[in-house]
This record gives structure tokens, C-alpha cells and sequence, in this order.
């Protein structure tokens, strides 16, 4: 299974779209960017490989590639009207998500556990969403709603009655015939114009108009992560998120050495 990584944007409202500014996914977070970050945990998670769908300031991203010695994991596909909407590099990327087998789809901006993407990878779901329902309510994210166990809405804004709702991490995993019918609708809303769009709503027609049981969610609240849209996350992830972080994992570390040197139990026979 690859990955497909949405990577290209500008990044404005986290201020920083200037001469000299860096790609979010080169944001640096204790000395490691948000790329290697996520290169070590695909490789941990046996991800086959990496694609990057890139745009803005794209030849620092491929330096950075070159630098982590990753040139055989990570491939880039260049968006040139990446200052669209995110819509279009989902659709520069159509050969990479339809590539006949499950394919799991990404943000690139996010700064997060590893057991998230462990939790997506081994999901017994085919098409699996990631839902936090330990967040701020408002406009900015992007909401997952349930209702009698489905999901019935997916979008920032709400228009359906449901049972509980929370927050999607923009971490997705898609079969080879969804990946397919998303591309598909992909390219019906560019048709339209909707090209300023977000990309969700192209995942969001098709989970709508699906069969029941087609898409479903694996609940995610409590373990740390969060999307770098704004300085005031910058700032959450490095006195709050990084330290949750390792704290997993130095948890799991722990756990794993417990494990290991722990014997066998002394069975004793009359």
C-alpha cells in the first residue's frame, strides 16, 4: 500500500507566503521536518512508497528528499496551478490514486502519532475515515457526523441530524474502486468550475451517494495530533502535541522492552 500526500499549497494563513518561506511539509518540528517525520513512520508502517502531489517552492521539498537519502521511497508530481484549490492537485495525482490496488491519501501538513496512521493501515475497513471527536467546535474543521453508527455528513458547515460528531485528521484509506469513482468525481467538479473548492467535497459526493456501509470510521480521540494551518497551531504543536508525542513513544519503547525481557512463567508440578 502507498501513500498519496497532498503537499502543494501555499500555506497563507499560516502567514508565511513570502520569497523566502518554506512548504508546510518542511516545517520543522524538534529538528525534524514534517517529511521525515512522516518517511520514518511509512517505513515503520511498511508503506510501499511515498507520493508527493507538490507546487509551491517545489525544488526545496525534492532537496530535502535528496538529503534524507529517500530518492527511492518518495516521488514528487508537480502541480503548476498549485495557487488553486487543493481540488486540482488532488486531480494531478489521478494516475497515482488509481492504481488498482488500496491506497491511503493524506494531508501533508499534520504533526502526528504514529498509531494514528497504524490504526488507518490496519483498519478492517476498505474505506476508512479518522475521526476526533475531542475538538473545538467551529468553522475551520472539517466535521465527520454519525448517525446509527454511518456517516451522514462530511463537510466544515453541518446539515444533518446525527448522533455524535468530530473532527477528520485528512487522513483517509480508499479501495482501488472508490480511489476510482473519486477520481471521477474529481473531474465532474472541475467540469462545473468548482475548482476553489476544498477536496473533501469530491470525497464527501461520493460517500453521500454510496451504498450504505461503503465508508465507515475509526475513532482516534486522545491520541496527539494536529493540522498546521495557522501560527497559533505552531505553537500548540511544539508546547503541547510533540510532547504527547513522546510520550507514546517512550510508552511504547517501554512497553516493547517489558515485553521482551519478561519470562516465561514457572509452571510448578506436583
Amino acid at each position: 500500500m502507498k501513500v498519496v500526500m497532498l503537499a502543494a499549497g501555499i500555506g497563507a494563513r499560516l502567514g508565511h507566503a513570502t520569497a523566502d518561506a518554506v512548504p508546510k511539509v518542511l516545517l520543522r518540528f524538534d529538528g525534524k521536518s514534517l517529511l521525515e517525520r512522516h518517511i520514518d513512520i511509512f517505513r515503520r508502517q511498511e508503506i510501499s512508497e511515498l507520493v508527493l502531489g507538490v507546487g509551491f517552492h517545489h525544488d526545496d521539498i525534492q532537496r530535502e528528499i535528496e538529503t534524507l537519502g529517500a530518492q527511492s521511497f518518495v516521488r514528487t508530481v508537480f502541480n503548476k496551478d498549485y495557487d488553486q484549490g487543493n481540488i486540482v492537485t488532488l486531480s494531478t495525482l489521478r494516475d497515482e490514486i488509481c492504481c488498482g490496488e488500496p491506497v491511503l491519501l493524506m494531508d501533508a501538513d499534520v504533526l502526528y502519532d504514529e498509531c494514528l496512521v497504524e490504526c488507518l493501515v490496519n483498519s478492517r475497513h476498505q474505506n476508512c475515515l479518522l475521526i476526533d471527536r475531542a475538538f473545538v467546535p467551529g468553522d475551520e474543521p472539517v466535521k465527520i457526523c454519525v448517525r446509527d453508527g454511518e456517516i451522514v455528513e462530511f463537510r466544515k458547515w453541518l446539515s444533518a441530524e446525527f448522533d455524535f460528531c468530530g473532527e477528520s485528521v485528512g487522513f483517509f484509506k480508499f479501495s482501488a474502486e472508490i480511489a476510482e469513482q473519486i477520481m471521477l468525481q474529481t473531474d465532474l467538479s472541475l467540469r462545473q468550475g468548482r475548482q476553489n473548492e476544498p477536496y473533501e467535497e469530491t470525497i464527501r459526493d461520493v460517500l453521500l451517494t454510496s451504498p450504505r456501509g461503503t465508508f465507515a470510521f475509526e475513532d482516534i480521540t486522545g491520541m496527539p495530533w494536529i493540522e498546521i494551518d495557522f501560527a497559533v497551531d505552531m505553537e500548540r504543536a511544539n508546547s503541547e502535541i510533540l510532547p504527547r508525542i513522546s510520550k507514546a513513544i517512550d510508552d511504547r519503547s517501554l512497553a516493547g522492552m517489558i515485553l521482551k525481557n519478561k519470562s516465561p512463567s514457572l509452571v510448578l508440578t506436583p
